[in-house]
């Protein structure tokens, strides 16, 4: 169990992603993580502890930039050491940095396909490692040349889909290109976006674990991603979606509404309260 936020806006993104991931603190105590990206650099902060104890005024001004993620942790897998806090970082190819909610099921089994056949070392016992190197490697196969368009971001997440088992709901930012967020085929860990007007009238789209998020910040909500949807922010604004063929139906885990999420939250159109 963690927490992901995934900001694509117009204003400096660090105090907006420490607001959404206190508002998301319930769903990991372990450690938290703020990326923000500024052109084609990256910033990352991120330590154990609670967000109030991981961020000091110092930290905030060295997270420039308008897009970015920011990551709760609670440990389901690995370890909870300060190097398995996310988010987690790849610099091949184009430069990614990931956060993810879940648990895989195949790890042992992807981190063996990983090192003998696409040549990637896994550092950490951790599962978002792997998840985040199976990403960089498709995008790898999927592009023609040195530039990515939304079609070959999306053709990367289908092949990732059908190379991973388990739970996932994950938010990335890669580097120069925009924000990117997609939900495993069965859509068992939770994932929304909402949306609201910048001052200099251009939309904003915050992504976030749950609802709450969205509605403490000044965001409207506009729905749920569907069960293997990716939706991709692209670096001028432009809000792009793709389905999942292969997906299955929509099967929840219960623990999101009897012990993971806020009751305030509305899940799948479902009142965690009720």
């Amino acid at each position: 169990m963690c927490g992901v936020l995934g900001l694509a806006g117009q204003s400096p993104a660090n105090q907006l992603l420490y607001d959404g991931l206190l508002l998301l603190q319930h769903r990991g105590q372990d450690a938290a993580g703020i990326a923000t990206c500024s052109g084609r650099n990256f910033a990352v902060h991120k330590d154990s502890g609670l967000v109030r104890d991981v961020f000091r005024t110092r930290n905030m001004r060295a997270l420039p930039g308008n897009t970015g993620i920011g990551h709760v942790r609670y440990p389901t897998a690995g370890t909870s050491s300060a190097a398995e806090a996310q988010p987690l970082y790849v610099n091949s190819p184009y430069g990614i940095a990931l956060a993810h909610n879940g648990n895989l099921t195949n790890t042992e089994q992807l981190k063996q396909e990983l090192f003998q056949r696409d040549r990637r070392h896994i550092n950490t016992d951790s599962d978002s490692e792997v998840l985040l190197n199976v990403l960089a490697h498709e995008l790898d196969n999927e592009a023609r040349g040195v530039s990515l368009d939304p079609d070959t971001i999306f053709r990367a997440v289908a092949t990732l889909h059908r190379r991973v088992r388990g739970a996932y709901a994950c938010v990335a930012e890669i580097s120069g290109y925009g924000l990117l967020a997609f939900r495993d085929p069965m859509g068992i860990r939770p994932l929304c976006y909402g949306v609201a007007e910048a001052p200099n009238g251009q939309t904003e789209y915050l992504i976030a674990s749950e609802s709450v998020a969205l509605e403490g910040m000044g965001f409207r909500l506009v729905r749920d991603l569907a069960p293997g949807e990716a939706v991709f922010i692209d670096m001028d604004g432009n809000f792009h979606s793709r389905l999942y063929e292969q997906a299955g139906p929509l099967t929840p885990c219960i623990f999101e509404y009897v012990y993971f999420a806020r009751p305030d939250s509305v899940i799948d159109g479902a009142s965690v309260y009720d």
